[in-house]
């Protein structure tokens, strides 16, 4: 390896074993523009430029963690959401592309007037900065985690906004304050689907922000809705993304607790994964 158009062949010829092809030329450019600060094209354009000896060895220690299974995000500390860069590691949830979707919704929703919102289990803080980002009004976030909180504080300096944060379980605490918005990305797959999941998530992502019992699937989302009644606003929202077999049980669930207004949406892929419901 060296030059840039030797790398795409090193990471096929060293892993191709462990993940597909499309998989692996994603991450072979996140790496790239991590690291060379290259785009895409810009790897394409710059194909013969000459490597430094610290910079292949950067690429074989990047290939050695792959090899681990260890999550790409986790091996250069960052990883990019609703066009932002949030600093991540190994204990805080990598956040997904769904959930992107999830707050894209949010901002579409409420960008006309100022209001308060509030994340529950924020993880790397990637839901409440992105909506600072885009939208006025006051931010608050919890998580039971100190990590994620300590991540959290980390990624709205660096992404230049004002978050209060702070630390609370939220199955054994109450919530006290009045919000316009409340969303959360709670635990909501079913350990009985460890199984089917990747080794990348299994071994390295925290099993207490993916995970829940097979017998109670909604834990989070009673817990969250009864609680959240009492602290909205009126004509305020919640916002969860949810677990895509559960879309009706959610629908019934909020229903059942006095929300209304309840919309079920699709991801991209065709999907129920976001729920939102009214508090009257």
């Amino acid at each position: 390896m060296k030059k840039v158009s030797d790398i795409l062949p090193y990471f096929l010829n060293e892993l191709l074993d462990f993940y597909d092809e499309n998989e692996l030329k994603s991450i072979m450019y996140i790496s790239i523009d991590f690291h060379l600060g290259l785009t895409k094209s810009g790897t394409i354009l710059q194909s013969e430029r000459i490597l430094k000896d610290e910079e292949i060895l950067v690429f074989i220690n990047i290939v050695d963690r792959l090899q681990k299974m260890e999550p790409i995000q986790y091996i250069i500390s960052e990883t990019k959401f609703y066009g932002l860069s949030f600093h991540t590691m190994k204990g805080i949830l990598v956040p997904r592309p769904e959930t992107e979707e999830l707050v894209d919704w949010i901002i579409k929703d409420n960008k006309e007037s100022e209001k308060k919102y509030l994340d529950i289990g924020t993880g790397s803080g990637c839901i409440i900065i992105s909506l600072a980002k885009n939208l006025k009004g006051m931010f608050d976030a919890i998580d039971i985690s100190k990590k994620s909180i300590r991540i959290s504080e980390e990624n709205s300096i660096k992404n230049k906004v004002n978050i209060n944060l702070k630390q609370k379980d939220i199955l054994h605490s109450e919530l006290k304050g009045e919000w316009d918005i409340i969303v959360s990305n709670p635990p909501y797959v079913l350990r009985s689907e460890k199984k089917v999941m990747n080794k990348n998530v299994l071994n390295w992502e925290p099993e207490t922000a993916l995970f829940v019992e097979d017998t109670d699937p909604l834990l989070f989302y009673e817990e969250i809705s009864k609680k959240a009644l009492t602290v909205l606003s009126k004509n305020g929202y919640l916002y969860f993304e949810i677990n895509e077999n559960f879309g009706n049980e959610t629908i019934k669930l909020l229903e059942e607790i006095g929300f209304v207004n309840i919309e079920l949406k699709k991801d991209i892929n065709g999907k129920d994964r976001m729920i939102k419901a009214m508090c009257k």
